[in-house]
């Protein structure tokens, strides 16, 4: 996923941990892409992983997580525990409630996310979320369907442009 999303000349930024966020930005590393962590401090330090190129460390979820949104032109939400669903399901209220609008957030990995699928279809019946709230999200195994996902989305509304520098990564001017 990294690697795909560096070749769209997109910068991967991910939790800066290791598994699937350490993946995705070795991916994006190995293949020429920009490659950010956000860190949080945790009870257990979790180290920021060798391939990021620039980390930066966040006292409180909820100032990643106004960043990550900001910063973002997608949201790629991969298998994980309590903290990728809160990232998710807070992405998914803000598009649903048109803070953010056409936000592209993709699910990937139907077999673990199949359960959610399930109870997302039941909260459609019980009338608690609307059929249109599920279109607020691709779920997918297919990188190339993802990226085309997020591709069509960019090109709709935003004329991209080489990135200037992110003051709040703390780079040089």
């Amino acid at each position: 996923m990294g690697k795909k999303i560096a070749a769209l000349g997109f910068v991967t930024m991910t939790g800066g941990g290791p598994g699937i966020m350490e993946a995705a930005n070795r991916g994006a590393f190995e293949n020429g892409g920009k490659s950010i962590g956000c860190n949080i401090k945790l009870p257990f330090e979790q180290e920021p992983n060798p391939y990021v190129q620039k980390s930066i460390t966040f006292s409180y979820f909820f100032i990643r997580k106004v960043l990550l949104v900001k910063y973002s032109y997608a949201f790629v939400i991969m298998p994980g525990g309590f903290g990728t669903q809160d990232e998710f399901f807070e992405t998914l209220t803000l598009a649903q409630t048109g803070i953010i609008n056409d936000f592209p957030i993709v699910v990937f990995g139907k077999e673990y996310f199949q359960p959610l699928m399930d109870m997302i279809d039941s909260m459609v019946v019980k009338g608690t979320i609307s059929e249109a709230d599920k279109k607020l999200m691709l779920f997918t195994d297919d990188i190339d369907e993802a990226m085309q996902y997020i591709q069509a989305y960019v090109k709709k509304n935003y004329t991209v442009k080489p990135r200037k520098r992110l003051w709040w990564l703390f780079e040089k001017v």
